[in-house]
């Protein structure tokens, strides 16, 4: 069996976010979608999955009902289910930032398609930025880019503030798994007085579904938030385990670890959390493999 994911965002004013939410959630649950979206006023963001008849039928509720077209949508397979189930949230943003002159829709920046992205990027007028974080990077970024080394999202903007300036750095290109971190991200340069601001139309997994190998300035995989973790070019999925406590991409290495725990720990985070998180963690995990 073979399951349709799609990552997908839109930013449109929702009157009533909860209306959205209890009208999808029941279309959504006949049509066995599994996966996460976000509803907002400022509009929806999510990762859903399903097998393929009922992924269409789910974007065509989204098109009715808040705008969605296929310019905001991403696709990518698997042969295993890659959520466990439906959550549909409300929440105050889209993606956290907290700052509130990044809104895209006022004004962001010029968007570029994955087939112009390398002539772009290989301007030395350009300062290419990562804007995910760290955990994200480490498996995977574009060659010459900046990566700010932040733990969220919320952090970019201190980033931009200290180590940018507008009156230097007069050329920035940004990217981001699926375009909806840079439409806020160029949203806030832009109101920081940086004029010339670019992003990846489409993000990393649009770059990697259209542009061959042979040419990619890629370096890696690119993290996803599923179980495939990562994925390469044409979107195959790369050798990565999620650690379920902290998030981090583990590799074959990681996961021999001592610390390594499925479902409670790794090396990165095995001395954050109390013993009786663990014990809940452990939990968890015995009722996700069924035992």
């Amino acid at each position: 069996m073979t399951y349709k994911i799609v990552a997908l965002y839109r930013f449109t004013p929702v009157a009533d976010p909860a209306d959205l939410r209890a009208r999808l959630l029941p279309e959504f649950r006949r049509l066995n979608i599994c996966g996460t979206l976000l509803v907002a006023s400022e509009g929806v963001n999510g990762t859903l999955a399903g097998l393929p008849g009922d992924i269409d039928a789910m974007l065509d509720l989204l098109a009715r009902d808040v705008g969605l077209d296929g310019g905001e949508v991403k696709f990518s397979s698997s042969g295993d289910k890659p959520f466990h189930r439906l959550k549909i949230r409300l929440k105050r943003e889209l993606i956290t930032f907290k700052q509130p002159s990044a809104d895209p829709a006022k004004m962001c920046g010029t968007y570029v398609e994955p087939r112009d992205w390398n002539a772009l990027i290989a301007d030395p007028e350009t300062v290419l930025i990562d804007t995910r974080n760290i955990y994200e990077t480490k498996i995977g970024i574009f060659a010459g880019a900046r990566d700010p080394g932040i733990e969220k999202f919320t952090d970019f903007a201190a980033y931009v503030r200290e180590k940018l300036d507008p009156a230097k750095h007069k050329k920035i290109a940004m990217y981001c798994t699926g375009g909806i971190r840079c439409e806020k991200a160029s949203a806030f340069m832009r109101a920081e007085g940086f004029a010339e601001v670019y992003h990846l139309k489409g993000g990393i997994l649009k770059y990697l579904e259209e542009i061959p190998p042979a040419d990619s300035r890629w370096q890696g995989d690119c993290y996803v938030f599923d179980k495939r973790m990562g994925v390469g070019h044409g979107l195959q999925a790369g050798d990565y385990a999620m650690c379920y406590c902290c998030g981090w991409p583990l590799t074959a290495d990681d996961r021999k670890h001592p610390h390594y725990e499925p479902g409670v720990s790794c090396a990165h985070c095995h001395g954050r959390r109390s013993d009786e998180d663990k014990a809940r963690f452990r939990m968890r995990q015995r009722q996700m493999d069924g035992l």
